[in-house]
């Protein structure tokens, strides 16, 4: 039986905070966030506002899921035929005032990022599937089964309506973890523009 440590639920409106600071936490380290954001001092100041706008648009246009007790990770989906992360949903999120909340030069290579992945996920994703925006542990959480626990929902869900799945990652050690959860990767390349290496992952319904 599930414990309420790692029990998947829908994220409530007062578990938004929680769910963003777990998830500043948990990508602090990301070779993503570090290239974006490279000063430690203001990656740990901003990020929470940074993944507060993250999730707070993964709850208006997809679906949240974290821990039924303590907010202990987030997994923010999006789901088929609302995969896309456009700049209206961005604007209503107030995620365009990223360049006066972090600096331009971050917000440029956000929107790099932001590029590459959508070329790749319009070009390797056309058919209607769930996509995982972000999924997220605490760090003091990881490797006690959370992240499997709160993808568990979706990936249920895929499967009973035979629609496959799809993310990105920039840690080799979470390649293994998501091939555990039935995922395939698709491209392995770098950021134009120096920036780090990077998976496209796609898991087909079972």
């Amino acid at each position: 039986m599930t414990s309420t440590a790692t029990q998947p639920a829908l994220m409530r409106k007062d578990q938004i905070d929680d769910s963003a600071a777990v998830l500043a936490r948990a990508f602090f380290d990301d070779p993503l966030m570090r290239w974006i954001m490279p000063d430690d001092a203001k990656r740990k100041k901003d990020f929470p506002w940074f993944f507060r706008a993250a999730t707070v648009l993964g709850d208006r246009y997809g679906e949240v899921y974290t821990t039924a007790g303590v907010v202990a990770g987030a997994a923010v989906w999006l789901p088929p035929g609302g995969t896309k992360i456009s700049m209206g949903r961005m604007a209503r999120v107030g995620m365009l005032k990223a360049p006066f909340k972090v600096g331009f030069g971050p917000f440029m290579r956000f929107l790099k990022m932001m590029n590459t992945f959508e070329h790749l996920h319009d070009r390797d994703m056309p058919e209607p599937h769930w996509y995982l925006m972000l999924l997220g542990v605490d760090p003091p959480r990881q490797g006690q089964g959370v992240g499997g626990a709160l993808i568990a929902p979706i990936l249920a869900r895929a499967d009973a309506d035979k629609v496959p799945c799809y993310l990105e990652t920039q840690k080799q050690i979470n390649v293994p973890f998501y091939q555990r959860h039935g995922f395939e990767v698709v491209v392995e390349d770098d950021i134009p523009g120096n920036g780090p290496h990077y998976w496209t992952m796609k898991r087909a319904a079972r």
